[in-house]
């Protein structure tokens, strides 16, 4: 099956619309040239790769920098009812890179540098971890007075920063190679205009979670907020109202899940309309109410990229 780019987090990554797209022509030659549609599938499978571990390595790191602070808080004495459980993750989408592709171009270089970072910041936050799980269930910090699970947690965090600085660098480097890797796989492909209705939809939806963030940390603007449930409303509406009519039988299991993203995308709308109206009661954003978009925002995308794949 062709491959479709799968999306990250809003902060990561925001989908691009392809028709909409300055200077693709350019860059899609440039692909072609260097094996067509081949080439293509190869970024894609970089990208959907790469931003599935980035996705679930940072949700892993922030239990590890919870675990930290308790581990510090505990070693000195501190009340800490139970410490936080840390599964070690296996990364079975980063073990699936075997290397860059070539058709990164003249970007080549600098990808392999950063995934290089990320993969050596990633392996030894890891270390740390286990190095610190050690101490904590011997008891060690009964010597130290917890001067180790301090020491430890400045160097996870510091590790942390440059993974994250490292990793956003990969999603920016390889965007525009890969916006037009799609071009060239969407080209001829059965669900073209049910994918670029999909993608107009993420990224209003990025568009309304860059607002609502800015307004959380701010001032709730009911005007702004507004607008953007309008513009989404109405994208939603349309995706939804598309019949999927792929005559390419294999193809034919995309419905459901076609349905499944717009389902998921008109929840996200009836939480959005919730939080317009107690925002406005309240005067700013609650906290429940962002956490509840944000596990909303969570849900389309897991339905999009499922769609998309």
């Amino acid at each position: 099956m062709k491959k479709i780019i799968v999306l990250a987090m809003a902060v990561s990554l925001t989908a691009t619309v392809i028709s909409c797209k300055k200077g693709a022509e350019k860059i899609s030659s440039a692909v072609l040239n260097l094996g067509g549609e081949t080439e293509a599938n190869s970024i894609i499978d970089f990208n959907n790769n790469f931003v599935d571990s980035y996705k679930n390595t940072s949700k892993h790191i922030e239990r590890i920098l919870k675990y930290t602070e308790e581990a510090v808080v505990k070693s000195k004495g501190g009340n800490v009812m139970i410490m936080p459980v840390i599964i070690s993750s296996m990364d079975y989408t980063l073990s699936k890179i075997k290397e860059v592709p070539s058709g990164f171009g003249k970007d080549k270089a600098a990808i392999e540098a950063d995934f290089n970072t990320y993969k050596a910041k990633k392996e030894n936050i890891e270390k740390k971890l286990e190095e610190l799980k050690s101490y904590m269930n011997s008891e060690d910090y009964k010597d130290d007075k917890g001067a180790k699970a301090e020491s430890i947690k400045k160097e996870i965090e510091s590790d942390a920063n440059v993974l994250y600085a490292a990793g956003e660098s990969v999603m920016a480097k390889i965007k525009p190679a890969t916006d037009a890797a799609e071009e060239i796989i969407l080209k001829d492909h059965p669900m073209k205009e049910y994918i670029i209705s999909s993608k107009n939809v993420m990224n209003s939806l990025d568009s309304v979670i860059d607002l609502l963030g800015k307004q959380y940390e701010g001032k709730f603007n009911e005007a702004e907020a507004q607008k953007k449930y309008d513009e989404f409303v109405k994208l939603v509406e349309a995706n939804s109202k598309m019949d999927f009519n792929v005559k390419d039988q294999q193809y034919s299991y995309k419905k459901s899940q076609f349905e499944g993203f717009n389902k998921a995308a008109s929840n996200f709308v009836d939480n959005y309309r919730k939080l317009i109206r107690d925002s406005k009661e309240a005067g700013k954003i609650p906290d429940n109410n962002i956490q509840q978009m944000d596990s909303s925002y969570e849900t389309v995308l897991s339905a999009y990229n499922t769609f998309v794949k």
